[in-house]
């Protein structure tokens, strides 16, 4: 048990740094996943996609409709805009292609206009410069890419609200909806760039900020279930939470798969960076009620409690943001036998999404179909989207790498 210990903490640092390894390959006892061919699939997709979208301005490929082979494209200042540079950064680590490398830097460069003072930003901050600059940095280790990921840090934390204690997620609802401070679910993936910024040479007061929305958002936005409000409301000036409610579930009350997998996402990554147990057994609660809801091809229905399933579509963005989890919460799992169930889950789903049902192939450009980006607002239902494609090449990544370390918790 003391070696299997310090082989967790091990390759806790190897899942988080994402890494290339030269280790020899050791086969787990089921069939696992084909990453190779996986990642080469997914390879082949880029290349397309590059060849169709060319790089003579900045906007960038956001996703695809279900009865088109076109990708619509987005403007920097979207929320998804730091995917598709994330996606080309991780193609890159994984072929060696110096010319997706050239492409890369080309559409990470262009997320540097972030940081103009006229653009106000918001929570999403933390994915568009998490997934490009930090990716960058990670992998060329250019000071540039360092610097600029932690001036965009800087400008996330201004949207941290000390009375509640948590970022602000949408800055110009309260007008809208009469909302006070709210934050929603997807805001603890954000968290990631402030944990970096605060151990790469940033503000250190920032993990304090990070570790605060966690705490704040595992008291108030889950249900006794442990699923989760899709938002949370807070009172600006007391700092009281008022109430919980989903907008883009089914309904108030209703578990949005997407959600779920981005708490478990989150929660994951707070544990991996303060060790605070709390945060483990809390996320394993949150993962068994992902798990027990799940169809038998491990790809979630747009929300998990909408009343017209299987009629309405599935989520292939949920799957994917879910297995990347679970492969790094096996890595840090402390219990073997939870470590083996969540390694099995997220085999399940990669090998679910690698398989020709939720594969463009020749179909499209992107890599998966069947995600659902909005359906209550009626966009990007059943289509292909950046994010979605993102976190599916981000998990073929982390398997990779823990297969290539050895790491197969039902040896």
């Amino acid at each position: 048990m003391k070696t299997r210990n310090v082989i967790f903490q091990i390759l806790g640092v190897v899942c988080i740094m994402l890494c290339s390894c030269n280790l020899p390959a050791k086969d787990c006892k089921d069939e696992g996943v084909d990453v190779v061919a996986d990642l080469a699939y997914c390879h082949k997709q880029v290349k397309r996609t590059l060849q169709l979208v060319g790089n003579d301005s900045c906007l960038l490929p956001r996703s695809i409709n279900t009865l088109s082979d076109q990708w619509n494209m987005t403007s920097v200042y979207d929320w998804t805009s730091g995917f598709w540079p994330g996606i080309l950064w991780y193609d890159y680590e994984s072929s060696g292609d110096e010319s997706v490398k050239k492409e890369a830097e080309y559409y990470t460069a262009c997320l540097a206009d972030l940081l103009n003072p006229e653009h106000k930003g918001d929570h999403d901050l933390g994915f568009q410069f998490f997934c490009s600059f930090v990716n960058a940095y990670r992998i060329t280790a250019d000071p540039y890419y360092k610097q600029v990921a932690l001036a965009g840090a800087d400008k996330l934390a201004t949207f941290f609200n000390p009375k509640v204690g948590t970022i602000l997620s949408w800055a110009h609802i309260e007008k809208e909806k009469g909302w006070p401070h709210n934050t929603i679910m997807d805001n603890m993936m954000n968290l990631d760039l402030l944990f970096w910024a605060a151990r790469n040479g940033g503000n250190p007061e920032y993990y304090r900020m990070a570790e605060s929305h966690a705490r704040v958002t595992m008291q108030h936005q889950f249900r006794s279930d442990y699923t989760n409000y899709h938002v949370a409301i807070y009172d600006t000036v007391s700092g009281d939470f008022i109430k919980g409610i989903t907008n883009q579930g089914y309904s108030d009350e209703s578990c949005w798969a997407r959600g779920q997998a981005w708490a478990i996402y989150g929660f994951t990554m707070v544990y991996r960076e303060t060790r605070n147990k709390e945060y483990l057994r809390f996320v394993e609660k949150l993962a068994e009620a992902y798990l027990t809801r799940l169809p038998a091809d491990y790809v979630p229905y747009w929300d998990f409690d909408a009343p017209d399933v299987p009629e309405r579509p599935k989520d292939v963005s949920a799957a994917a943001v879910c297995a990347s989890a679970l492969l790094e919460l096996s890595s840090l799992e402390d219990d073997e036998s939870m470590a083996e169930s969540y390694w099995r889950s997220a085999e399940r789903m990669l090998r679910a999404l690698s398989s020709d049902y939720y594969r463009c192939g020749e179909r499209k450009p992107a890599f998966l179909l069947h995600a659902t980006g909005n359906l209550p607002a009626g966009y990007e239902i059943d289509a292909s989207i950046n994010y979605a494609d993102y976190y599916y090449i981000e998990a073929l990544h982390r398997y990779k790498i823990l297969k290539q370390s050895g790491f197969c918790p039902d040896k």
